[in-house]
């Protein structure tokens, strides 16, 4: 009898067990799931006050990539970089030339004379015409190139892997690094969660870096030495959010700052005191989830985002 009744209450412990299983499994399905008392709904902060807005969309071109990944503008010309290839593309729409590679570009930029396209862990430098002159290889297994630009015969390279601004002169031979340290230590170097380090240079030649994982931009000298800069983190309009941003920045004729996020995918202007401004593009103009839109400007102050979640270069105008 007593084998029996141990019989009994092992069948009745397995019945509760099996019920207990099946009703968690049921409980773990789509939708059945209780609401998440402790998620942060950001649906508010993506509808955008339309006195804010202060661009409209002027026009659209599709491109022939299945992945864009950069564009810069020169001399009343695009350059987009995608896939294994460049385009020169006028702003109407006209292709010029198409450039291929051998491995997808991240990046490129187009000086007066020549043309850089960045890749992971190298760069080719091509002419005006679209012709190789050059290839730089002399990087480290750890290297990520996202941003490249030029001033004064000296070639600024943002590298995400080793997190810091290399420089080169105009023959590929290393300048120096810029590792985004102050002489104090206010700030304590380039803090870059993701790969997502932009650089350029204004209008009056000074270089300006995204520090983003302290939602920063920020002031060097050619030499390296931090001059000033300004941070926005919030998720607010005026300010940058998520674990970095802002993504991409370039500069209007006025010396303003245009920058695009990810994340929340929102294109903006700042003073160039950093103060907020105005919205170019709501997040409703873009993909949810999507890629922050590599950004450029041409001489009167139009903006060009490449939207690579829709394959399309887009242009904004003021209002």
């Amino acid at each position: 009898m007593k084998n029996k009744g141990i019989v009994i209450f092992l069948i009745i412990l397995s019945l509760i067990i099996v019920g207990v299983v099946v009703l968690d499994y049921n409980a773990s399905k789509p939708g059945m799931q209780p609401a998440n008392p402790y998620e942060f709904n950001v649906d508010p902060f993506s509808k955008i006050d339309s006195a804010l807005i202060r661009y409209k969309e002027s026009r659209n071109l599709a491109l022939n990539f299945s992945e864009p990944t950069g564009i810069s503008f020169r001399g009343n010309q695009l350059f987009v970089v995608g896939d294994q290839k460049m385009q020169i593309i006028e702003p109407a729409g006209k292709l010029m030339k198409e450039v291929s590679f051998d491995q997808k570009p991240t990046c490129v930029y187009a000086s007066t004379d020549e043309i850089f396209v960045g890749f992971q862990k190298s760069i080719a430098v091509l002419n005006r015409d679209g012709v190789k002159i050059a290839d730089w290889n002399s990087f480290s297994d750890s290297t990520v190139i996202t941003s490249i630009a030029e001033q004064s015969g000296t070639v600024f390279v943002a590298d995400a892997g080793k997190r810091i601004v290399r420089k080169f002169n105009l023959g590929g031979k290393p300048q120096g690094e810029i590792v985004g340290k102050s002489g104090n230590d206010q700030i304590h170097g380039f803090i870059i969660p993701s790969p997502y380090f932009d650089l350029a240079f204004n209008m009056d030649g000074e270089l300006w870096v995204v520090n983003p994982g302290k939602h920063s931009l920020e002031n060097y000298t050619v030499d390296g030495k931090l001059r000033t800069w300004w941070q926005a983190s919030s998720i607010k309009i005026e300010g940058f959010s998520g674990c970095c941003n802002p993504a991409h920045f370039a500069f209007l004729p006025d010396g303003s700052f245009v920058t695009s996020e990810k994340g929340m995918i929102r294109i903006k202007t700042y003073k160039p005191s950093g103060e907020f401004e105005g919205v170019v593009a709501a997040p409703s103009k873009f993909a949810e989830d999507g890629h922050a839109p590599d950004l450029a400007v041409d001489n009167q102050g139009n903006i060009y985002a490449l939207d690579s979640d829709k394959k399309m270069l887009r242009l904004f105008v003021k209002k």
